[in-house]
């Protein structure tokens, strides 16, 4: 594993973390109908995590004296709540594999400090989409 592949993929994530955050947001701005005030409670409460996750992987990037990217993954738009729901599980099981492989990167690079910052978000991605399964299970699949 080379450090040139290793920030290249740390970019990739750093633009996925970059459309969760505009995400969540914009989903907790845009939710309507009787979830309302759960919803965009729950979107909201995930933009913290989402922008530390950011900024632990723009500062690593630096670290590997890579440029960190500014550009955000597209950001599906949608009005309908379940869908927004849909959109976020699907983004968090998409970069918990994401995060899985470059775990592994970072172990072959050996950079273990890495390796164990990426475990952290790992744990916190998975908390994030089962919460968000839970949702959708108890809201539409009742």
């Amino acid at each position: 594993m080379d450090k040139e592949t290793l920030v290249k993929g740390l970019n990739t994530d750093l633009s996925h973390e970059y459309q969760a955050v505009l995400m969540y947001n914009t989903y907790a701005a845009n939710v309507s109908g009787m979830h309302r005030r759960d919803l965009k409670n729950f979107f909201d409460a995930e933009v913290p995590d989402e922008l530390r996750h950011a900024q632990l992987l723009a500062n690593k990037i630096a670290a590997l004296e890579g440029d960190p990217t500014t550009d955000p993954a597209g950001v599906p738009g949608t009005q309908d709540p379940k869908v927004m729901l849909e959109n976020v599980l699907k983004a968090e099981s998409d970069t918990i594999k994401r995060y899985v492989e470059r775990r592994n990167q970072a172990e072959e690079f050996g950079d273990y400090g890495l390796v164990n910052d990426l475990e952290d978000i790992i744990s916190d991605e998975t908390n994030h989409k089962e919460e968000t399964q839970k949702l959708l299970n108890d809201r539409w699949n009742n």
